[in-house]
């Protein structure tokens, strides 16, 4: 649903979050013209070869969680250490700089289902310095 508003602008509920899609979309960012490739993923990789393949094929990454599930919450360190790990290996360009990762919490609106605080995803992107927003 995130990525579908970024690229239509509108809020779709209906759709099924177990399909894996990639997006294709064009935004002007800056005065640039910007061409993305948005893969979603259904977040229920089966093993860690499937998440590596993923993350090798990004060059900027959301690492999204409910603020409703705190399994979601959980495995966000996991991942962007993984972001880390796989972008710093010696197999990359030394050149090559670190991508661009951010952590969103979605589903702030459901204030009565939270079980994590934005105290805590604060906390996690202070420790682990990557940029925190908290999304509906």
């Amino acid at each position: 649903a995130l990525t579908v508003r970024f690229i239509t602008r509108r809020f779709i509920g209906d759709y099924d979050p177990t399909l894996e899609m990639i997006y294709r979309h064009v935004a002007v960012i800056d005065g640039e013209m910007v061409h993305f490739e948005i893969l979603d993923t259904a977040g229920q990789e089966e093993d860690s070869l499937q998440i590596e393949e993923k993350i090798k094929w990004g060059d900027g990454f959301a690492v999204v969680y409910s603020v409703t599930d705190r399994c979601s919450f959980d495995e966000v360190m996991r991942l962007c250490f993984l972001i880390n790990h796989l972008h710093a290996s010696p197999k990359r360009s030394a050149a090559a700089e670190q991508p661009p990762v951010v952590i969103v919490g979605n589903k702030k609106d459901l204030q009565f289902d939270r079980m994590v605080s934005t105290q805590d995803g604060e906390n996690l992107s202070k420790a682990l310095k990557i940029p925190f927003y908290e999304i509906s």
